[in-house]
């Protein structure tokens, strides 16, 4: 296996940077999600450099939903970055970084009231879903005494190569209004009192290895750019979503770069835009691409089991990274204790928990294993601890940042007491 640049092996043990891994878990404990900030800075940086000498005005959203700590959010705000949200919790954890109200989107098919008040009264730009949507929001603003401004999440019935769980641009999908009625859907936006329709945004699936169907869905919106243009609505920007991939597979996978990324879409974007006679903003919202594989998980090998297979059982099971059992996904392990080895022995990493499925990796060679090794199973910055909970009632595990020759806790470990401080007695039940 090829490791990525911002890690090597020193001394046997899997290092990133000036940082050891296996240094780190004797310190800290395991299980342990180990983040390098100064990876994510990089990932960033690429877009910008990628993006901005093709159309100046892009900006660029991190979809908070791949790694929510605040710590992440708050290098990428220093970076100038927005933040596509998906919550009421996403919304103020980016208004904590330090995001401006109006460099947030709060996305998602299923806003609350309450949602859309939070979004009125911090001022803050809703991606609208439906009809019943927009109207519910115009109530609330007109309750307010304020304006909303908005955009439509365009369905673009785009069939994209991934997983069919994160394909969210598919005719079928729960997410948006059919591309064919999104002039209707402005007409409507147009006659409400209280919106004010200012963009367009779409979002057509996650882990997408090939820049060609970016590509196609910029070519539906600046279609629809043109038509809803000549309509009256004065678009200010044209949100074309995340998506892009890595390379979990290394050295297999081809994952697109930003840079492949911008010479595949941006001129499609700006022959539209130019056709459309108008100059709006171009967003976009990496979330993947920014922060997987800034993250990897620690793991100690609690003990081997020979059975009709090496079984490595570990301390860190799909209550930590969910993603081989949800997305049946692929993660590179690494002994870290002994990352100059070569593997020789056939094994399956298993967690913990109570299900037959919680395998965090099958059939990969590993040097011959013995409790106490210290795995490491890499890319885990995305969808890693961001979907991880207390199943089994197992606290979850902390959070290490690194910059530099720098290390911090930017989560600490939860302990059984957090397993029951949100929890109560009913009062007819006998207290000891």
């Amino acid at each position: 296996m090829t490791l990525p640049d911002h890690m090597e092996v020193r001394n046997g043990h899997l290092c990133i940077r000036e940082h050891d891994m296996v240094a780190l878990a004797a310190r800290h404990g395991t299980p342990l999600y180990v983040t390098d900030e100064d990876r994510i800075v990089g990932n960033y940086r690429q877009y910008e450099q990628a993006l901005r000498p093709y159309y100046p005005d892009t900006r660029i959203l991190y979809a908070a939903k791949a790694n929510g700590n605040l710590a992440v959010l708050r290098a990428l705000a220093c970076l100038g970055a927005g933040a596509d949200v998906f919550s009421a919790g996403e919304l103020h954890l980016a208004l904590a970084a330090g995001m401006k109200p109006g460099s947030l989107l709060f996305n998602g098919s299923s806003k609350s009231p309450g949602d859309l008040a939070l979004a009125v009264e911090k001022g803050i730009i809703v991606s609208v879903d439906s009809l019943d949507e927009l109207h519910q929001l115009d109530a609330a603003a007109g309750q307010a005494g304020k304006r909303a401004a908005i955009a439509f999440r365009v369905n673009p019935a785009l069939d994209v190569p991934t997983h069919p769980k994160i394909a969210t641009g598919l005719a079928t999908s729960k997410f948006g209004i059919a591309h064919e009625m999104i002039p209707a859907a402005y007409d409507e936006a147009l006659g409400c009192e209280y919106i004010d329709p200012i963009g367009i945004h779409c979002h057509i699936g996650s882990q997408i290895l090939s820049v060609e169907p970016f590509a196609r869905a910029c070519e539906v919106m600046v279609r629809i750019a043109g038509v809803i243009t000549d309509m009256g609505v004065r678009l200010k920007f044209i949100d074309l979503g995340g998506g892009l991939g890595i390379p979990y597979h290394r050295p297999d996978d081809h994952a697109p770069t930003p840079m492949e990324y911008a010479e595949a879409v941006m001129p499609v974007f700006r022959k539209g835009i130019a056709a459309a006679g108008i100059s709006p903003s171009l967003w976009i919202e990496p979330g993947r691409s920014l922060v997987a594989d800034s993250t990897l998980l620690l793991a100690r090998v609690n003990s081997v089991k020979t059975a009709h297979r090496t079984f490595v059982n570990v301390d860190a099971g799909f209550n930590l990274l969910v993603r081989p059992v949800m997305y049946d996904s692929y993660h590179e392990v690494i002994t870290a204790n002994r990352a100059d080895q070569r593997g020789t022995t056939l094994c399956t990493v298993a967690g913990p928990i109570c299900e037959t499925g919680d395998i965090l990796a099958s059939d990969r060679f590993l040097p011959d294993p013995v409790a106490g090794d210290i795995l490491a199973l890499l890319d885990c910055g995305a969808y890693g601890f961001a979907m991880s909970s207390q199943y089994n009632s197992r606290p979850r595990c902390p959070e290490i940042l690194l910059k530099g020759n720098m290390a911090a806790l930017m989560r600490r470990g939860e302990t059984t007491s957090d397993l029951t401080c949100t929890m109560q007695s009913p009062p007819w039940q006998k207290q000891d």
